[in-house]
């Protein structure tokens, strides 16, 4: 996503470094602060762009007993990195408001114990990965999780407005490792759906960023929302949106899906280009607060990637 000096922390947070007393963290607590560490709503749509495309590459049902190796393979990868990125953000996490309440800041994990947990995620997947999937899908997996913690949490997040931009690759990889799990190989058609989720990620991310672009900016995060107005932002996200859709059609032609997911992508791709001219008119108009609606295109992205995803796992049935 620079960091400003900040004096003051959200009331009712603990300082710096101080921790519950161990009857203040009793088991029950602790180990959902754990799951916590993992951001399982996250990778909850991790695991729908990932799926769907097993049944795309084997063209019907894959091995059941993969899918499940895959999903938790993906489930243990994408939480390390989620637990490192906790870890490495435990500075702002404490001054931002949607993230006040995680387990460091509330001092449920220490950061020692954040960082063994991510590191042995990390190790854990990889192995289960490489020992039962393939060595393809371990290394793309382990590939995710670095580009994530190191080139977007480290490098990018704090330095650039084009840190979701490019540190949104990490995200799209579970599309690959899908497609490898099955054929322990690449291939056009998981090219085309890592692409759609690249420029799916800004345009998702962005309206969300303009909700709580304070919270970035008290933190020094250059969020794009934060250094630039609602104007180029929301022509920024039409933009990624005309070019999402566009590539989601790219599927067909190649050969790789048939009519049901073309429906269902101009169909869904024609409600995200409404929703996404809907929000550039009312930043034209410079309509703010909550009249601005950029939560309206948040909640679709989601809906749209996981109705897309879905015509991808359903289309080799109707072919």
């Amino acid at each position: 996503m620079c960091v400003t000096a900040v004096e003051s922390r959200p009331a009712g947070l603990l300082g710096a470094g101080q921790s519950p007393s161990p009857s203040h963290r009793p088991f029950g607590a602790r180990v959902k602060a754990f799951v916590a560490l993992t951001k399982p709503r996250i990778i909850e749509l991790l695991l729908i762009t990932t799926v769907p495309v097993m049944f795309l590459a084997q063209q019907g049902v894959p091995d059941l007993k993969l899918v499940l190796l895959t999903c938790v393979g993906g489930y243990l990868s994408a939480g390390g990195a989620n637990a490192l990125n906790m870890y490495i953000d435990r500075d702002i996490d404490a001054l931002m408001d949607r993230t006040s309440q995680r387990p460091l800041v509330t001092g449920m994990v220490s950061p020692r114990e954040c960082l063994a947990f991510g590191i042995s995620l990390a190790v854990v997947s990889t192995l289960l990965f490489g020992l039962t999937v393939n060595w393809l899908s371990a290394w793309l997996s382990l590939g995710a999780l670095l580009f994530y913690v190191v080139v977007y949490t480290m490098i990018l997040k704090r330095r650039t407005s084009q840190n979701i931009v490019w540190g949104g690759i990490a995200g799209c990889l579970p599309v690959l490792i899908g497609w490898s799990s099955v054929t322990d190989s690449m291939s056009w058609a998981p090219i085309v759906l890592f692409l759609v989720m690249f420029f799916w990620t800004p345009p998702h991310y962005w309206p969300l960023s303009m909700k709580v672009k304070e919270d970035y900016a008290r933190v020094g995060v250059p969020m794009l929302p934060v250094v630039a107005s609602n104007k180029v932002v929301a022509r920024q996200i039409v933009i990624y949106s005309w070019v999402m859709v566009a590539v989601s059609l790219l599927l067909t032609p190649l050969g790789y899906t048939g009519w049901f997911y073309t429906v269902v992508a101009l169909a869904a791709g024609g409600f995200w280009l409404w929703e996404a001219h809907g929000l550039q008119n009312r930043a034209k108009a410079e309509v703010t607060g909550a009249k601005l609606k950029e939560m309206r295109l948040f909640h679709w992205s989601i809906t749209y990637v996981s109705i897309l995803f879905v015509a991808v796992a359903v289309d080799p049935f109707l072919r």
